[in-house]
């Protein structure tokens, strides 16, 4: 394949040529276990904590707030379970929306087949909560409200701060999964009144399979992983030293440059939607127009079906999504689409596209250019759109 645009970066990025340097002599040199008692090893020792500290700097948190994971889908967990478990003699109720990850929705699901009662949110039709909502149905057993921060999907940016305050006003604990929006928008744990935070290096041009969860000081989950005294005796398992150098390197180098690129990516990616609404006819963008994160742009094509549209754009070297990769492999439509209030139909056709830092406007055009023909192709051998047209609607 001679052309390649990789727009599918809300997936997973590609690791930075400087963060991979960071990450090599902790593969070769000091390759030694942080958790051994020698002077060899406290060279790792070091480095886990300097990422430690350098993390926590860039959310307003302190040192011994951060605890490293294998990724946003164990922070997730971690957080949910450890927060019910420990809290359940005060109360087994928890709030979280329609559209959160798999990851929380997943793990709701399982507290719920274990005596737990879960309230999912409602959104409206750009995928905000509806505070007033979320305030009404906080109950005096209610002990964790866990909203995402960004949608991983249709982008919007929640009202996280508001969303604090309440839980704050209330005595509840808030949760919230950043790991869109961690090194994309500014994020502080304590303005936000944030008790807990998931996110994970991959989304952030780090390694894959490391991560961390803030945890607000006092705040005391049950450890979801036992077997070792490592992340001071709350998260068993030997120290990723490699992964964990490439996230804080990742992590200083995306908000290092956050606004500067986000207003670049917020321009190219106007620019493809420019084109995408004005262009192609019955396209209709999905997510809040302007609080959406910088890189997003999803779409649903009427009388498409995404799967189909995906394999078109692979054959032009396009790498897009119909959704979370998570479920790209699922044929059912996407539950945020639907808790959008879009009908199956429709939200069968989905597109997500997704920048990167080097994504180009001539990248966009070219993308466009394909989409266009794309659509028209599939709409040509379409009955419904044949149907569509004839009735002159």
């Amino acid at each position: 394949m001679d052309k390649l645009i990789y727009l599918d970066n809300a997936a997973t990025t590609a690791v930075k040529p400087e963060v991979f340097e960071e990450m090599k002599p902790y593969f070769l040199e000091t390759y030694s276990n942080p958790s051994s008692v020698y002077a060899f090893a406290q060279k790792s020792r070091r480095v886990v904590e300097d990422a430690r500290t350098s993390i926590a700097g860039m959310l307003g948190a302190k040192a011994g707030e951060i605890y490293f994971t294998g990724g946003g889908s164990e922070s997730d967990n971690w957080a949910l379970k450890g927060c019910a478990q420990a809290l359940e003699v005060k109360g087994r109720h928890i709030i979280t929306s329609a559209i959160e990850h798999h990851a929380v929705l997943h793990t709701c699901q399982y507290l719920e087949k274990h005596g737990y009662e879960v309230t999912y949110l409602g959104v409206d039709e750009n995928g905000m909560i509806r505070t007033e909502e979320l305030e009404a149905a906080i109950r005096p057993d209610t002990v964790l409200i866990s909203i995402m921060f960004a949608n991983n999907e249709i982008g919007t940016i929640e009202p996280v701060r508001e969303i604090g305050a309440i839980a704050k006003k209330h005595g509840v604990l808030f949760h919230t999964d950043a790991v869109q929006a961690f090194g994309h928008v500014p994020v502080n744990v304590d303005e936000m009144n944030i008790d807990l935070l998931s996110a994970s290096a991959h989304k952030f041009y780090g390694p894959k399979g490391i991560g961390f969860l803030y945890i607000r000081s006092g705040v005391k989950p049950v450890s979801l992983i036992h077997g070792g005294a490592q992340e001071r005796a709350r998260r068993a398992g030997t120290s990723n030293v490699p992964g964990i150098a490439g996230m804080a390197a990742a992590a200083r180098l995306a908000v290092a440059s956050m606004e500067e690129n986000g207003k670049k990516m917020a321009a190219v990616r106007d620019h493809l939607i420019g084109r995408v609404l004005n262009e192609i006819p019955y396209a209709r963008l999905n997510g809040d127009r302007t609080e959406r994160l910088p890189n997003n742009a999803n779409f649903c094509f009427r009388f498409i079906e995404g799967e189909s549209l995906l394999i078109m754009l692979d054959q032009k070297g396009i790498c897009a999504s119909s959704g979370s990769a998570c479920t790209s492999g699922s044929l059912d439509p996407s539950h945020v689409l639907l808790a959008i209030g879009l009908p199956h139909e429709i939200a069968h056709g989905s597109l997500r596209l997704t920048l990167s830092e080097e994504t180009t406007v001539e990248d966009v055009d070219y993308v466009a250019d394909q989409l266009k023909i794309i659509v028209e192709r599939l709409r040509s051998m379409s009955p419904l759109y044949e149907d569509f047209v004839k009735s002159g609607k």
